[in-house]
């Protein structure tokens, strides 16, 4: 069996987007501050199949993260109530998350185009339509593109450990990062954290336990238990494999 047509490979004009109708390369530019940021972009293949979903979803479920416009998410998701999931990696968990939970909306922001295409792939196949895929800095889209007390949720499953001692101000879980995610999730509504890095782990419970904007649900105030709701991911079965501990930390908004 010949191997998947790598859409990357194939020579376009200079200037021409990849996806003429898909994700832009960088679509909040040059408008916003230079940052320390907690992503680093990935240059990986890209299959038929994901560039197929590409052209043909972007323009109904996918937007780009541009910080120019706020976002009416009662709009977008017909009123459901609606979870921002922060890195989704290839979109596995979440396109089963919306299928086992059609009620709730998830707002799937992340930088990886095959990731992109991939989830929007799975989303069309399962008929799901309380998915809506962002393409852009989780950061900006928090910021700029959404309202005070707009969101229920906020899930942030494996991000990147950064585990050199010199990259932890890239770590997302910062104090930072938990005022402006408060801002934007309603009272009550619950960020639930999940890690396979043992010191990043510590160091959320640490942060998200002296935050004045949240308060943890576990009533020893320290991990929680997995949720039923969260499958594996396809990162977790990696670090269960290599023996790490996964801890799910589940804060409200107070």
């Amino acid at each position: 069996m010949s191997e998947p047509r790598d859409i990357a490979v194939h020579r376009r004009p200079k200037g021409e987007p990849r996806f003429p109708q898909g994700p832009a390369p960088d679509p909040a530019g040059s408008h916003f501050e230079r940052r320390i940021r907690s992503f680093q972009p990935r240059r990986s293949r890209v299959t038929a199949g994901q560039a197929d979903a590409l052209e043909r979803l972007w323009g109904t479920w996918g937007l780009d993260v541009d910080g120019q416009r706020q976002l009416d998410l009662g709009a977008m998701f017909d009123g459901l109530p609606v979870v921002l999931e922060i890195g989704f990696g290839m979109g596995e968990a979440t396109a089963r998350m919306a299928a086992d939970d059609p009620s709730t909306g998830i707002l799937a922001v992340d930088v990886h185009t095959p990731g992109q295409g991939n989830l929007l792939g799975l989303a069309d196949r399962a008929g799901l339509t309380n998915v809506r895929v962002a393409n852009g800095d989780a950061i900006i889209l928090l910021r700029e593109m959404l309202a005070p007390d707009a969101l229920d949720g906020v899930r942030v499953y494996f991000p990147d450990p950064w585990p050199k001692k010199r990259h932890h101000k890239r770590r997302l879980i910062q104090p930072e990062f938990l005022t402006l995610a408060a801002s934007r999730l309603r009272p009550g509504a619950l960020l639930h954290c999940a890690t396979d890095w043992e010191p990043y782990a510590e160091q959320m419970l640490e942060v998200l336990g002296a935050h004045p904007d949240f308060a943890n649900t576990s009533a020893d105030g320290g991990f929680a238990p997995r949720p039923a709701f969260r499958p594996l991911t396809r990162f977790e079965g990696q670090g269960l494999d290599k023996g790490h501990l996964v801890h799910d930390l589940l804060f409200r908004r107070v």
